[in-house]
């Protein structure tokens, strides 16, 4: 129906309405031979229409979508009916010898409440009734009957030709909402009776609506909804939703991330936006994983500039189209290509932009293909630190931090070695610069380039096996903000030579991940297999974070540790790479392998395996 024929007939509607409801006041009011002033009647009734209009026009109640009317809508309608009901009534007392009608006037406005709101909603209940076809929406429970769970129950039945989901009723543990209705949708039991629940109404698909959950508690909840075939959603958690409301389009997949446990770190904004506020900030491997989210973050400080250095063209692009698209601030983003390989460049760079703090990113982190291409991971990791490091020292910089690994700590493989080796290269920069050198280790980053949730992601997306190295294998694992965020925080409160430990919780089986994201997904174990492939070359079943001897005992700041690493006789790293750099390109892994088996006292963490 076009909007023109809608209008015609809501307004011939509304005009039956209020005609038919005077007659039915005055019938209600006065007995039947009770005399009428019928040239009041008249024009209050003429009065009544036109007035009626009038309003509805100005308070656009033909302009609205009534099959989605709410509380708002009813608001509408009764200022509407109201103000057209006192105009009426000024009208009365101004031809009437300064009498009104009073009790008829007042009988007329419960009527045009009750029918002219009554129209419209009634449209809205047959709608949902007779006219929405839910035969191919999925049934679905709502745990959290609060204000987000109502509101997504709102928007589900509302927007219910658009949607895939129907809902059927609610999940919460408050016992004072048991056997209750919000939004005509019952509040079935609590969190423990979900599974008898799903299957007593075939509910096919379930969403939490929790936005303050804690990680603990969320963890606990998503283990009562993980039911073979069931989908699980959430809404986005509480800071998260700063910008705005919650509607369907905030819904999203529960992720391995979601249920690692930890509460999100509260970072010391103060000192960060004096670190970094109105200054001119360096990202090496700005394009990555790391480097990308660190620029995400760093928005939030409203530096001057922030210069985006990557050797990828594509991934340069990306990071620097988002942050110019979503840009709120006066922040400058700068793109540049350059490889951290090429010193000439880099020296170059930090002397055109003069940034107050680079963090360095960029890096090769791949475990088994560094295996197999050492002499780039020692070019990229040790060679390329060292031409950062040594272009900040010359520009003057006043704080440079390394994105390190735990890996680097007792390492049995190349990438570890060369992120050690880039450590020890910081640390001995630092004894003469006037620059403040740190690094930063964590352990693996969820949902990273080449991290192990999107290989999985990959392979139970076609239809699986997943394949786990070994059962007992165990990691440390944190988010790419969360790393990104202590990033940031670590370098506040660093003091040259210092490496930084990020608390990372507990260590997590890798089979376990795998396992929560099958069923996560949907599918159970005998849906999914998981398969075991064995170690690959240079990894090890457990890591470390830092050293027994590299320990300073508490926290310095939430979730942040400073550990110490033991003096080095630097002269033989020098001398390490003083003969690599003289090698040429068909010597550089033979040369490699050499220093892998040098095993001395002195760098007792720098032995690779062969």
């Amino acid at each position: 129906m076009t909007y023109r024929k809608r209008m015609i007939l809501l307004m011939t509607l509304d005009s039956l309405i209020v005609s038919t409801a005077i007659f039915i006041a005055l019938w209600i009011v006065f007995p039947a031979t009770k005399s009428i002033d019928i040239t009041v009647f008249v024009w209050s009734s003429i009065t009544l229409l036109l007035s009626h209009h009038i309003f509805a026009f100005i308070y656009k109640l033909y302009n609205k979508v009534w099959a989605y009317a709410s509380v708002r809508e009813l608001l509408s309608i009764t200022k509407a009916v109201t103000l057209s009901i006192l105009v009426t009534g000024v009208v009365q007392f101004l031809i009437n010898d300064f009498v009104i009608y009073r009790r008829a006037l007042i009988v007329t406005w419960m009527m045009h409440i009750l029918l002219i709101g009554g129209s419209r909603f009634a449209w809205r209940m047959y709608r949902n009734r007779f006219i929405t076809d839910h035969s191919d929406q999925k049934r679905t429970l709502i745990v959290g009957a609060g204000d987000a769970g109502a509101m997504i129950a709102r928007q589900l039945k509302t927007s219910s030709n658009e949607s895939e989901l129907h809902p059927i009723g609610f999940i919460d543990d408050d016992l004072r909402k048991q056997h209750m209705d919000v939004y005509n949708l019952p509040v079935l039991g609590n969190v423990s009776e979900i599974e008898g629940i799903v299957k007593e109404h075939d509910i096919e698909h379930i969403v939490i609506a929790i936005p303050s959950l804690e990680n603990g508690a969320l963890k606990k909840i998503v283990e009562s909804c993980t039911i073979p075939n069931i989908q699980v959603q959430m809404i986005p958690k509480l800071e998260d939703l700063m910008t705005g409301k919650v509607s369907v389009s905030n819904l999203k997949n529960v992720e391995v991330e979601d249920l690692l446990g930890r509460e999100p770190v509260s970072l010391d904004i103060n000192s960060i936006s004096e670190y970094v506020t109105g200054e001119t900030i360096l990202v090496t491997g700005a394009g990555g994983s790391i480097g990308s989210e660190l620029c995400r973050q760093l928005v939030r400080f409203n530096p001057a500039e922030i210069v985006l250095v990557g050797h990828g063209e594509y991934s340069i692009y990306n990071i620097h189209m988002e942050l110019t698209n979503n840009r709120v601030g006066e922040t400058i983003f700068t793109p540049v290509i350059a490889d951290v390989k090429d010193r000439d460049c880099i020296f170059e760079i930090a002397k055109q932009y003069k940034p107050k703090v680079i963090y360095h990113a960029a890096a090769h982190k791949h475990v088994p293909l560094m295996e197999y291409n050492p002499h780039e991971a020692v070019k990229n990791n040790v060679l390329g630190t060292r031409n950062v490091a040594e272009a900040a020292d010359y520009a003057g910089v006043d704080t440079f931090v390394l994105v390190s690994t735990d890996k680097a700590v007792n390492p049995t493989n190349v990438m570890g070695s060369t992120k050690r080796i880039a450590e020890m290269v910081i640390q001995n920069i630092s004894k003469t610069s006037n620059t403040t050198f740190t690094a930063v280790r964590f352990g693996n980053v969820l949902g990273s380039r080449g991290s192990v949730i999107p290989l999985f992601r990959k392979q139970l997306n076609e239809g699986g096996p997943i394949t786990v190295t070994a059962p007992e294998m165990t990691r440390y694992f944190m988010t790419i903000p969360e790393a990104s965020r202590l990033v940031i925080q670590a370098g506040t409160l660093a003091e040259s030579g210092d490496i930084f430990v990020l608390d990372m919780g507990e260590p997590v089986k890798i089979v376990d991940l795998a396992k929560n994201l099958i069923r996560l997904s949907g599918y159970s174990e005998d849906d999914i297999e998981i398969t075991y492939t064995g170690i690959r070359p240079g990894e090890k079943m457990y890591e470390e974070l830092l050293g027994e001897d590299e320990i300073i005992p508490g926290q310095v700041f939430e979730k942040i540790y400073r550990g110490r690493t033991p003096e080095i006789n630097f002269e033989v790293v020098e001398d390490m790479i003083t003969h690599f750099l003289q090698k040429d390109e068909a010597e550089l892994s033979k040369h490699l392998i050499n220093m892998a088996n040098f095993r001395m006292e002195e760098l007792k963490v720098l032995s690779y395996v062969e």
